[in-house]
Formats: structure tokens, C-alpha cells, sequence
């Protein structure tokens, strides 16, 4: 029994690792779920501008209508004067508000977008993150399996503590690891 538990500690690493892998992909979704909700939002907000701009239009031609009628109904004349200045400041007004409103919607929208993209670095980082743990945990589980003895049989680590392949010190080693002497 003792001898499968470096077997199973490595089944486990792998399903851990697994587990991370899917943990990180399934947060991307949800980023990626996040940012396709800010872009919808973007393109509502340009719809609403829209809509809002022609209730305003239909709102400006009432206003001219009564502006209009009260004028005449003083009896001030709209080809010159008072009457005339009246007219084109409200025209004036008007086409400010408009561009006021499409400003702030332009604006709307750009941030929207903005917090797409925002979600999708998220959704990346997050999916990367996933992808090092799963790393993190494959290696070092694979480091615990080479530590015993089961994994020093299989992946050759069988050598004694203190063997440097043939290299007659540790400074030896380190500057030639291995242990080639000759020449290509």
C-alpha cells in the first residue's frame, strides 16, 4: 500500500491540475459573458440616443410652433427684429442640446466598450492564471513523485545524494554540467 501512494499523489496533482486548467476557463467565459453584456449596452445606449434625439427634434418643432403663434399673436414680425432673434437663439439652443446629448452618449458608449475590453484582459488573466496554477501544481507534484522512490526508479533519479555525473565537485558541476570534456 505504501509503495501506490506516490501513484496516487501524482493522480491527484493531475486531477487538481485539471481542475485549475477548467477553473481558469470557466472564469474567461464569464469575463467573456461580461464584456459581450458591456458591448449590448453600447449599442443600446447609441439606440436610446437615437430615440432620444427625435423626441427631442418633435419636442423643438412644438416649442417653434408655440414661439411662433405667440409672436404673431403680438403682433412682432418674423422676417425681422424680435420676433426673428427669438427664432434663431431657440434654433441656436437647440442644436447645443443636441450636440450636448451626443456627447454624453458618445461618452456612454466609449465606456461601455471600454469595460469590455476591461473584462476580456480579465477573462485572460484569469484563464492564465488557471494555466500557471495548473503548472504550479503539476510540477510540483511531479517534484514529490521524483522524491520517491517509486519516481526515482522512473524518471532515473535513482543516483546517490552528492553524485555530480562524474564531476569531482559541485563547483565542477555547476560550471559543466554534463560532464562533456571532449570537443564537437
Amino acid at each position: 500500500m505504501a509503495a501506490a501512494l506516490p501513484y496516487v499523489a501524482v493522480g491527484l496533482g493531475v486531477k487538481q491540475a485539471i481542475d485549475q486548467n477548467a477553473a481558469g476557463k470557466y472564469n474567461q467565459s464569464i469575463q467573456n459573458r461580461n464584456a459581450a453584456l458591456a458591448d449590448q449596452e453600447a449599442q443600446q445606449i447609441e439606440k436610446q440616443t437615437e430615440f432620444d434625439l427625435q423626441r427631442f427634434d418633435q419636442k423643438i418643432q412644438q416649442l417653434e410652433g408655440q414661439t411662433i403663434t405667440r409672436i404673431a399673436k403680438t403682433g412682432a414680425s418674423l422676417d425681422q427684429g424680435t420676433g426673428l432673434r427669438v427664432l434663431r437663439r431657440n434654433a441656436e439652443e437647440a442644436e447645443v442640446e443636441k450636440n450636448v446629448i451626443n456627447y454624453n452618449s458618445k461618452v456612454a458608449q466609449a465606456q461601455k466598450r471600454e469595460a469590455g475590453n476591461m473584462f476580456r484582459i480579465q477573462g485572460q488573466f484569469a484563464r492564465q492564471a488557471g494555466r500557471s496554477a495548473a503548472i504550479g501544481t503539476l510540477v510540483s507534484t511531479g517534484l514529490t513523485f521524483a522524491g520517491s522512490s517509486a519516481g526515482k526508479s522512473l524518471l532515473g533519479g535513482s543516483k546517490p545524494a552528492g553524485s555530480f555525473d562524474g564531476a569531482s565537485s559541485m563547483t565542477q558541476y555547476q560550471s559543466n554540467p554534463t560532464g562533456y570534456s571532449g570537443s564537437f
